[in-house]
């Protein structure tokens, strides 16, 4: 799905105000109805992250966690089985597994003879149930469950579904005969940043948004939106270092990307929101099957 800039701000303008749930994504459905789930789901989740991005200070002040632990306290204490921390996550406009987060550590700090590590953090927000307090693992597990945008269920979710879309890409290259190298083949050789196929045997785009073709030399698959931000960061720490190195390429947005950043093509990087059906292999000359 190809957003023009004036459609994706659209979309984003009526995020400002939504919290991150599962409401507030079946709501955004139905005023853009001819958007794919998935598509307005990464653009959802990305503008979510931007907003806690710019927002993350204030909630990490000493007075800030203070006043939050003492506000679950409260409210467990009056009722223990009420959703406190995702009601108090909500109120602040907060990601709830951040909460969790907070609060958590809070909790360590006051029950611990030494401060919790960022494993141990971690691997209680992976598994509530080794929280040493019935109340707060519950709690927690509230939270992480019902955000949709950040915490170790949205982490695992991500990285299936990248991984899924690049055995959808190798299946793809495999089924037009395509020779290549993949990620782990590359960091074999000694490769340190890669991106996630190197094509053997260089192809030809016929593109028609171009009068020729455009020969590339790698793929990358990126199972989310391509918006302004991500993709800019993309090309800082990810693209042009694949294009130093390995010469032009292509990106693959499966979820869609904002239409004017396609602008480097004639650079070397190019933009799809799905494989190419039409390529040329250069060392045969002839159409892939």
């Amino acid at each position: 799905m190809i957003l023009t800039k004036a459609q994706y701000d659209e979309i984003a303008q009526c995020l400002v105000s939504v919290p991150p749930t599962r409401q507030s994504l079946r709501k955004l459905k139905q005023r853009f109805p001819s958007q794919s789930q998935a598509t307005l789901l990464s653009i959802f989740s990305q503008e979510y992250q931007k907003h806690i991005k710019r927002t993350h200070a204030k909630h990490h002040t000493s007075e800030a966690i203070e006043s939050y632990y003492q506000r679950y306290l409260h409210g467990v204490g009056k009722n223990g089985a009420a959703p406190v921390l995702l009601e108090l996550a909500n109120e602040v406009d907060y990601a709830p597994s951040l909460m969790a987060r907070i609060i958590l550590e809070r909790f360590l700090q006051e029950h611990e003879e030494t401060p919790p590590s960022k494993s141990v953090i971690n691997s209680l927000l992976r598994d509530p149930s080794q929280i040493p307090d019935g109340v707060l693992a519950n709690q927690v597990y509230q939270c992480t469950v019902n955000d949709c945008c950040y915490g170790p269920l949205v982490d695992c979710i991500k990285h299936a579904i990248g991984h899924e879309h690049e055995i959808l890409l190798r299946d793809l290259l495999l089924e037009k005969n395509l020779s290549f190298l993949d990620e782990d083949q590359l960091r074999a050789k000694g490769y340190d940043k890669t991106p996630d196929f190197i094509l053997q045997v260089p192809v030809v785009m016929l593109c028609p948004l171009a009068v020729e073709g455009h020969i590339i030399h790698w793929i990358e698959s990126k199972a989310s939106f391509g918006d302004e931000c991500s993709h800019h960061a993309y090309l800082h720490d990810q693209f042009w270092s694949y294009w130093n190195r390995f010469g032009p390429g292509l990106v693959i947005y499966w979820y869609g990307f904002i239409q004017e950043l396609d602008c480097n093509r004639e650079r070397g990087i190019l933009l799809k929101a799905c494989f190419p059906t039409d390529i040329v292999t250069l060392g045969h000359g002839a159409a892939a099957p």
